[in-house]
Parts: structure tokens; C-alpha cells; sequence
């Protein structure tokens, strides 16, 4: 089979945007006055704006086909059912099992794993709330103030992006 960048979808999404490499985006929004509405999204007070973009309904349909022939529905659908589609780990991601919040099952080797995953979740929240409260000591003895995140030689730009989006939750004593 041939990489992606040679399929036949990827060579119609390169001459589609070759096409519209000198289309102004007055022209874009001449032509279609609901294009805002067509090319944004919003969710509460998060606002998701490619309406400025050169993109049209093509571009849509030329991406998702991309998509279709990357195999991006098989795979989101082989991570949902707890396939073992981590390749280098030979075991299933479990994204979906840590924010399932409906506890709707996922099962792995026909097993439903999220009694456990709630489990482990009950005790993070049992135990965060023992720090937060001051009734988990520390070492010495004395209530833990302070947090350090140690992480495992990846990027710490996770941990302080949730760091400052938490920032207004923070408790006073930590």
C-alpha cells in the first residue's frame, strides 16, 4: 500500500489547495455570507473560528475523506472497543476508560475495566482531598504545603498548562 501522502485522497486535497492559494478571504466571505456559521463552533465560552481560513465545504469533504482512507474511523473505533492498538506496548489505550464519566462499560478481553478504573479514581480523589483537608501528613508529620511535580523526562508543558488553567481552584494551604 502507499504511504499516505501518495493516496489519491491526498493528491485531490493538494490540488484544492493549490486551487485556492490566491483566493483572497473577502472573496470567501463575499461569496458566503453564513460562512461564519458554516466554519465555527462553540461550546460554552469556547469559540472555535476557521472561518478564516481558505477552506470551503470541499475542503471539508476532501479532509474527511483523507481521513476515511487513513483508516481514522477504524482505529478511533478499534480505541473505543479497548483493541490493543498501542503498537509498542501491545495493549489498549485507555483514554477513554479515565473520562468515562457514564460508566458505560469498556471492556478489554471482554472484561469491563471500569470498576477498577473508578476505584483508582475514588482513591486519587479520597487521597487529594486528605492533603487538601490536612489530614495526610507528610513525612514530618506536619500537613504538606507544598507540591512538586517529578516528572518522567517528558515535556513539563502538560502539568503547567493544568497548573495555570487550575490556578483559580488552587487551595489557599497549598
Amino acid at each position: 500500500m502507499s504511504t499516505l501522502t501518495q493516496s489519491p485522497a491526498w493528491q485531490a486535497l493538494q490540488a484544492h489547495h493549490q486551487s485556492l492559494a490566491d483566493v483572497h478571504m473577502r472573496e470567501l466571505f463575499a461569496q458566503d455570507p453564513q460562512r461564519f456559521s458554516r466554519f465555527s463552533m462553540q461550546l460554552d465560552s469556547l469559540l472555535l473560528d476557521y472561518s478564516k481560513n481558505r477552506i470551503t465545504g470541499e475542503t471539508l469533504d476532501l479532509l474527511f475523506a483523507l481521513a476515511r482512507q487513513a483508516g481514522v474511523e477504524t482505529q478511533r473505533d478499534a480505541m473505543f472497543s479497548g483493541a490493543r492498538i498501542n503498537s509498542t506496548e501491545q495493549r489498549p489505550v485507555l483514554h477513554t476508560a479515565l473520562r468515562n464519566r457514564s460508566n458505560t462499560p469498556v471492556l478489554v478481553d471482554g472484561e469491563d475495566v471500569m470498576p477498577a478504573v473508578n476505584a483508582v479514581l475514588q482513591r486519587l480523589r479520597t487521597f487529594s482531598t486528605a492533603v487538601r483537608d490536612g489530614t495526610w501528613l507528610g513525612y514530618t508529620g506536619q500537613r504538606i504545603d507544598t507540591v512538586v511535580n517529578i516528572g518522567i523526562g517528558g515535556s513539563d508543558l502538560g502539568p503547567l498548562m493544568v497548573c495555570e488553567a487550575l490556578k483559580p481552584y488552587q487551595h489557599p494551604a497549598l
